[in-house]
């Protein structure tokens, strides 16, 4: 089945078309700059050279248009025809309680994510315009979700209950509901592939580091808990965002600076993390440089960033009685020695050993612990889309048989 994967932003959109029978990435791209007259399309083919289309697309409506423009093209497409397009998957932010898995886009699907736009004002508009674009223009084509959130959609209520006053969680649905969970749920699972084991027998913990940074208990290919929370801004140290602070500390800001609401959640989401302690940087690479230059500011959030990790590794080891594999991804997990070494010295407590030669060396999906080490500690390059794509091909493959 060829799936279209489609993540739509407020401005942006980034796909991949891919062939879930082969397991082959067709091809790949994003719009950017979507309502302006200056919006690039750049597009990759499967062993082709990226291209480059300036052009003004004013609406997902027009820059969807764009990309199965470029899918059809004679020069630079992978299809003749747009009836070779079989279905749709769309990521989505936030199921909230409504679904704990992935869905086929019905009318009450989209009732549904409409009302949970309050949870993710963000993030989840962009998503239901580039759902609402795409079934206009490919109308007889099946359009599934998957939500980031439905992977943690199983923790226990003892894991996603705040200390709140419990008629607010009833009210207003204010909980731990976690985020990247496709991601997660890919490398869990490369995880039991690699260590040859069902995933049901084996403890595992999932550290997706990137410019946004989670981390899950996954016990059994459940995830019992996970570190952001209501929204991405809870857990580790991000690239920008503040991660898991005293709630009294920006209420002591918002007075002392006289910040409004949005001024707040600007700070906490957008200049804070790596950029706030460092000063440099909120890239890791500029951190990690600026960090062997000695720049004692880069060395305090290089610092932080990884002593957060290294607290949840502890915290959710004693959560699930045991750990058997420590799985590092995202572009910090999956590129970064320097990290991967901070999170693992002086663990050998827990069993965790790295070899040091083979995390300098670490490329594809690899095994770098020490032969003596207890817990497999594995480099998995993630695959979301992939995950998207797979989805989407089961839901459809189901509502078939159903019709039969």
């Amino acid at each position: 089945m060829k799936i279209l994967v489609l993540n739509c932003g407020s401005s942006s959109i980034k796909y991949q078309f891919i062939d879930t029978d082969k397991k082959l990435l067709m091809a790949k791209g994003q719009v950017e700059r979507i309502g302006m007259a200056s919006a690039v399309l750049k597009h990759t083919p499967h062993n082709g050279e990226t291209i480059r289309i300036v052009g003004e697309i004013l609406d997902h409506t027009i820059a969807i248009e764009y990309v199965v423009a470029v899918l059809l093209s004679p020069n630079h497409g992978v299809i003749k025809d747009k009836s070779e397009i079989d279905a749709v998957g769309h990521r989505v932010v936030h199921g909230g309680e409504t679904f704990s898995g992935s869905v086929l886009i019905t009318d009450h699907v989209m009732k549904a994510l409409n009302e949970n736009i309050e949870l993710a004002p963000l993030h989840n508009p962009p998503n239901i315009k580039g759902i609402q674009a795409a079934k206009a223009l490919l109308k007889d084509t099946p359009q599934c979700g998957v939500f980031d959130t439905s992977f943690h959609s199983h923790m226990p209520a003892h894991a996603y209950l705040y200390g709140i006053p419990y008629q607010l969680y009833k009210k207003y649905k204010i909980r731990r509901y976690g985020f990247h969970g496709t991601s997660h749920r890919f490398v869990s699972e490369r995880a039991a592939a690699m260590l040859n084991k069902p995933i049901e027998e084996l403890k595992i913990i999932t550290a997706h580091l990137g410019n946004g940074g989670s981390m899950a208990a996954v016990n059994g290919g459940i995830s019992i808990d996970t570190t952001m929370g209501f929204t991405p801004l809870e857990g580790l140290l991000m690239g920008t965002r503040c991660g898991d602070m005293d709630p009294s500390v920006i209420l002591y800001i918002m007075g002392k600076e006289e910040l409004s609401l949005m001024e707040a959640n600007t700070l906490m989401n957008k200049h804070s993390g790596l950029i706030g302690i460092s000063g440099e940087s909120s890239d890791m690479r500029e951190v990690e440089e600026a960090f062997m230059a000695g720049n004692k500011k880069a060395i305090n959030a290089f610092n932080v960033f990884n002593y957060r990790i290294k607290k949840y590794v502890g915290a959710y080891t004693a959560a699930m009685g045991g750990l058997d594999a420590l799985v590092f991804t995202g572009g910090i997990g999956e590129n970064s020695p320097m990290v991967r070494k901070a999170v693992c010295e002086n663990m050998s407590f827990l069993g965790i050993n790295l070899d040091l030669e083979l995390n300098e060396n670490a490329k594809d999906e690899m095994d770098l612990a020490t032969p003596d080490s207890k817990v497999k500690i594995l480099r998995i390059p993630t695959n979301e889309e992939l995950v998207i794509a797979l989805d989407t091909e089961q839901i459809v493959n189901e509502e078939l048989a159903k019709q039969k």
